[in-house]
């Protein structure tokens, strides 16, 4: 099977171990930077070009598009769509899981567990946002921010006011959310792989810090889920109709909630945490999936 990789850069930990178990597996494999990949889109024959060339007869497509570049990955991925060429992950799917307001609202109509979430544009609004989610502490989001950027912890109801108000002020889209004391600045890592959860960690902020995030410092630990857990990933996934998705949960009071599904999860963290060979797995996936000639578009909206 011959499989293109979208990837910004190949030395990346998640590219070159998918790139490792392809050619384990037999496979003829390709790395492509994203953005130099250009396209000529005709009803006669559309083409992607690559460094003057074009590209052709791939049988399976793995996007690893980071968020800095959605629009115009996504864009080269349905190019390779209409010519035929399974994907990992569709390109719908992917914008949807980016689009951290509309996977939200898609969860919240399937009933999945979701922190309380408020979304509103003015100033005027904001005494009755903080009230509506139930108070401060409260987290605050940035729509566009990724690896825990963009996130902020007001502890207090001034506080909140003050950050909401200065965010509004400079025209982002922003997000308030209850805070799930009882986490306790940890969460759950799911990678899902088709209809299975294939491999979990923990992830825990370092001391001081509620975001978990590895990139800022968090540690990662192999860790047993329980089945509302699972199926509560399961069931995230599937509604974004992504094939594999990195589902985030946190542990609260009131059973386990979502708080992002991630269309390009990275390898690193959870191969090391859980002794997982997670790329093989997708590798597999692929190959399974791409002789059916298709892939399953599950989610709507």
């Amino acid at each position: 099977m011959k499989i293109a990789i979208l990837s910004r850069n190949a030395q990346l930990y998640s590219t070159r171990r998918l790139v490792e178990a392809a050619k384990a597996r037999g496979h003829d494999v390709r790395v492509l930077d994203v953005l130099r990949c250009y396209m000529n889109i005709t009803s006669m024959r559309s083409q992607i070009h690559y460094r003057g060339e074009p590209l052709e007869e791939f049988d399976a497509v793995i996007p690893r598009i980071g968020a800095s570049v959605t629009f115009y990955g996504t864009a080269v991925l349905r190019q390779f769509e209409m010519m035929g060429v399974f994907p990992l992950n569709e390109s719908v799917a992917i914008t949807r899981s980016r689009d951290k307001l509309r996977s939200l609202q898609l969860l919240s109509r399937k009933g999945i567990g979701l922190p309380v979430t408020g979304f509103a544009n003015k100033p005027d609004d904001i005494q009755d946002v903080i009230k509506m989610v139930g108070g401060a502490p409260l987290v605050i989001k940035l729509l566009e921010g990724t690896q825990g950027i963009g996130v902020v912890l007001a502890e207090t109801q001034k506080a909140a006011e003050s950050v909401l108000e200065a965010f509004m002020g400079l025209h982002v889209n922003i997000l308030v959310q209850e805070y799930i004391k009882e986490a306790g600045g940890a969460d759950l890592r799911c990678f899902v792989i088709g209809d299975k959860v294939v491999a979990t960690m923990k992830r825990q902020g370092k001391e001081g810090e509620f975001r978990s995030n590895l990139h800022r410092g968090g540690t990662a630990t192999l860790v047993r889920i329980t089945p509302e857990e699972r199926s509560t990933a399961l069931r995230a996934a599937q509604t974004m109709g992504l094939n594999v998705s990195g589902v985030d949960l946190l542990r609260s009071n009131h059973g386990p909630v979502v708080m992002e599904v991630n269309s390009s999860p990275g390898l690193e963290g959870i191969e090391a945490a859980t002794g997982k060979d997670v790329a093989s797995l997708i590798i597999e996936y692929a190959e399974k999936n791409a002789a059916l000639g298709k892939t399953r578009t599950r989610g709507k909206g």
